[in-house]
């Protein structure tokens, strides 16, 4: 283990997160982890200097938990990606990051659904979930998860599956992110990395309510093939995704969209070309929900005139055919989820406010929300209890805590 104290060179460059929201939080030392024996030596220290501790993969979170000021350990050297081929099993370092992961799977003719952001951390987007393009298709990215290795507070390493400390495993899949312990590899069923068609249609902003009409009643029931999301910005309306099939933009198709197709694309490439352009530096606020019912016509008018943007990701195909209580994601009945973004923060709660009255109560859990008065049923739902058990038996001292986390702050 490497320790790095606020003196050393490299100190800026490792504690600043992927958001610029959270810039100014400076923990007291940062661990630099390359093992599972590194994680043990750095929990000893952080318990030794009575620090809170807290673990990074990507630095991503919406709710600054991937940032501390006590002791933040650092899981970017844990990256190394191996793969059984003819097991389809691929073993992920939780350090590694989304790009190296499709490239680096599609040497064996492979992928995993997961997000599109390629710097965007594999073990954080699966313990809470992890929604993508290929989800509908093939499950959420905890879905496919089969194993992973874990680090308890108290220094004991477990390898968990559906044998093996199979309540962890349940867990993990979907409320794991840094409540139990800190998960170092993951073991996941991969699928085959598909030849596809990234596709966007666009309209003028002013057609946006047209469009949102349309797409609510049409992409979350679309083919497992197919996944397109939706999102309004102050210049245009544009419906963007990716099929393994034709398209078939359905009701869309009579909003004469100005259509931009690239056909014949490898995954990593396909991934690559919906993130082009460099990072969004700006102050970003947000606040999201899942719904079960379309939003009526009025609510879009409104939602349309609160000044922030608007992300709609589809739900269905597979994501709904995994019962409430087989993972510890419990949003396996919804049709969307909509995301309020910008850099306005009270556009941004007006916005959810609007939306609130419509919407299931359901929240992503890696899409936080500090504002929630009904966390852990908001994250959760009827799987909570379960949760707050598992977390009492893995983490009886509550040493991986934060506002909102199952043992509640310290």
């Amino acid at each position: 283990m490497d320790l790095i104290g606020p003196d050393h060179s490299l100190y800026d460059v490792l504690r600043k997160p992927a958001l610029p929201l959270y810039d100014d939080i400076r923990p007291a030392a940062i661990a630099r982890c390359s093992s599972s024996s590194d994680v043990i030596e750095a929990l000893a220290y952080a318990r030794s200097a009575n620090l809170p501790v807290t673990p990074r993969g990507g630095g991503h979170c919406f709710a600054a938990r991937s940032s501390t000021t006590g002791l933040m350990l650092d899981l970017s050297p844990l990256a190394t990606i191996s793969v059984e081929p003819t097991a389809a099993l691929a073993t992920i370092g939780a350090g590694a990051r989304l790009a190296s992961v499709y490239r680096g799977l599609h040497k064996y003719g492979l992928t995993i659904p997961a997000g599109c952001g390629p710097t965007v951390g594999i073990a954080g987007l699966t313990l809470g979930g992890g929604l993508g393009l290929l989800g509908r298709r093939y499950g959420l990215t905890c879905d496919r998860l089969v194993a992973a290795t874990v680090v308890l507070a108290d220094g004991n390493v477990l390898t968990c599956d559906a044998e093996r400390e199979s309540d962890l495993f349940w867990a993990l899949r979907g409320a794991g992110g840094g409540q139990f312990g800190v998960v170092t590899s993951l073991v996941f069923n991969a699928v085959p990395s598909p030849t596809a068609t990234r596709f966007k249609l666009t309209w003028p902003r002013s057609r946006a309510a047209e469009v949102i009409a349309a797409w609510q009643s049409w992409a979350p029931d679309a083919p497992d093939e197919l996944t397109a999301s939706l999102t309004v910005n102050a210049n245009h309306v544009q419906v963007f995704g990716a099929t393994l099939t034709a398209l078939d933009p359905g009701p869309l198709a009579t909003l004469a969209p100005e259509i931009d197709l690239l056909a014949g694309l490898t995954w990593p490439e396909l991934k690559a070309s919906l993130s082009e352009g460099g990072p969004d530096n700006r102050i970003i606020h947000s606040k999201s929900e899942f719904f079960r019912d379309p939003l009526p016509p009025d609510a879009i008018t409104q939602l349309l005139n609160a000044g922030c943007e608007l992300n709609f990701t589809p739900m269905g195909g597979v994501y709904n055919r995994v019962p409430v209580d087989a993972t510890a994601f419990a949003h396996r009945t919804e049709r969307f989820l909509l995301e309020n973004a910008g850099p306005d923060r009270n556009a941004v709660r007006r916005s959810w406010f609007i939306a609130h009255a419509y919407a299931s109560g359901g929240v992503y859990p890696n899409f936080p929300d500090p504002d929630l008065t009904d966390a852990h049923t908001s994250y959760h739902g009827p799987n909570f209890p379960r949760l707050r058990d598992i977390k009492a038996k893995y983490d009886p001292s509550n040493v991986f805590h934060f506002p909102q986390s199952l043992g509640g702050p310290r």
